[in-house]
């Protein structure tokens, strides 16, 4: 996280950007941090569901506490950019992201569900100030014309640490999920068996606590690096304006649809890939599998970076989301690993869309840029719809096949905003 140089901040919208050769890899370091929390989640949710002995809308509540911060936290975090300035926000949404990590200490403690889900929330806080911060300054850090490239290779710091996490995690909180059942137990045998498996969830992310910390320590060295930063200032709910700008709506629109749609697929893929008409694995097996998941977005946004250089963003945007259609239908109409694989390979289509989206409703905000960030910020609450809705389509229906049409349609949304695009620009 070297930031040796300090930076000289042109007009956001200059298409020189800002001369900061040494922020790039503190903007990397943040993808990957706030990516790897996030993948957290789809190793905790079927630790939590058997824990609980939660039906599967239960369970997708935790992606609901998670990214409901999104909606609660996106303007008032743009706000606090405007306010403190990149460096300083970052602290701030680090050392949040902290203390919601700490707070699994009291959860394990008292075993109740509804204080796992507080405590996600204000680690979800955390991430999203944080990335608040990550997305309009990586969009800086360049000329305006990279601007999709730019972003779409730092967005694969975010799959490294997508990668990586479930591998761990996994190995950390679903080891022990086959040695026992909940659903065996009663009474005070059950309070303490939820009260033991709980203390693994806690090791895990008093460890994170431990590591933000030091990374806010020094990104707190490094609060003066970024100078002259330009910000318009106004009231904290004057972004919503930017939606009635058709192009800018509608990229705020399949935001919501596109994270929706990504994390009720990584929610389901362990509880998936278990089912005997799948691929049968174990829990901790399953969650392993996730790591492939992310791992295919990591890959395809590296050489994402380098297509989005010679081809249009939207024709690759809708390329992509069409792509995933197609595999969700094979997917849902297959067995074996034909079927568990290409519910995998949806990671590596999903690997440019959010930074494609992103960059496509945000061309030409200029210094309205924080403003926008937040928007988009606010969009991702689809994080906490789309996957109780697919979870509830799942109970519905019996089925977890049944109920992929839900992120179907946000994917056949997406593709249309993609040739929208291509066809229309800024």
């Amino acid at each position: 996280m070297a930031m040796g140089a300090t930076a000289t901040t042109t007009h956001p919208g200059d298409d020189q950007g800002v001369n900061a050769p040494g922020l790039q890899l503190f903007v990397f370091a943040l993808f990957f941090i706030f990516g790897g929390i996030t993948s957290l989640n789809d190793v905790i949710i079927p630790k939590l569901k058997e824990l609980f002995t939660l039906n599967y809308f239960q369970a997708m509540l935790v992606q609901s506490a998670f990214f409901a911060a999104y909606f609660v936290i996106g303007l008032p975090g743009a706000a606090l950019v405007k306010r403190l300035g990149y460096m300083r926000s970052a602290v701030a949404g680090l050392l949040t992201m902290m203390v919601g990590c700490l707070l699994f200490i009291p959860a394990s403690q008292t075993a109740v569900y509804g204080v796992f889900l507080l405590a996600l929330f204000v680690l979800a806080s955390g991430v999203v100030i944080v990335q608040v911060v990550s997305n309009p300054l990586i969009s800086l850090l360049g000329p305006a014309k990279t601007v999709h490239s730019r972003l779409t290779f730092a967005q694969a710091f975010n799959s490294l640490g997508t990668t990586v996490f479930p591998i761990v995690g996994s190995a950390l909180i679903l080891g022990s999920l086959a040695n026992v059942s909940a659903a065996d137990l009663t009474g005070a045998a059950l309070d303490a068996y939820r009260t033991a498996e709980t203390q693994t969830i806690v090791r895990t992310y008093a460890g994170l606590a431990i590591a933000l910390a030091a990374v806010a320590g020094v990104v707190w060295l490094f609060r003066n690096a970024l100078k002259g930063e330009q910000h318009e200032q106004g009231s904290m709910f004057g972004g919503f304006s930017l939606l009635n700008r058709p192009r800018f709506g509608f990229g705020s629109l399949c935001i919501f649809l596109y994270v929706g749609g990504e994390v009720a697929i990584g929610s389901l893929i362990v509880n998936y890939l278990m089912q005997p008409g799948v691929m049968g694995l174990a829990a901790a097996a399953a969650g392993t599998m996730v790591s492939l998941y992310w791992g295919g977005a990591m890959v395809g946004r590296f050489i994402g970076s380098a297509v989005l250089r010679v081809v249009s963003p939207g024709k690759v945007l809708a390329f992509d989301a069409a792509a995933v259609v197609v595999l969700l239908f094979i997917s849902a109409n297959t067995s074996g690993i034909v079927s568990g694989y290409s519910l995998l390979a949806i990671g590596l289509m999903n690997s440019i869309m959010f930074p494609t989206i992103f960059t496509l409703a945000c061309e030409g905000l200029g210094s309205r840029a924080a403003d926008g960030s937040g928007i988009i910020n606010v969009a991702i609450v689809g994080g906490a719809v789309v996957p109780p809705l697919t979870g509830f389509a799942a109970d519905a229906l019996g089925s977890l096949r049944l109920a992929l049409i839900i992120p179907a349609i946000c994917y056949a949304i997406i593709a249309a905003f993609g040739l929208y695009a291509a066809r229309h620009r800024a």
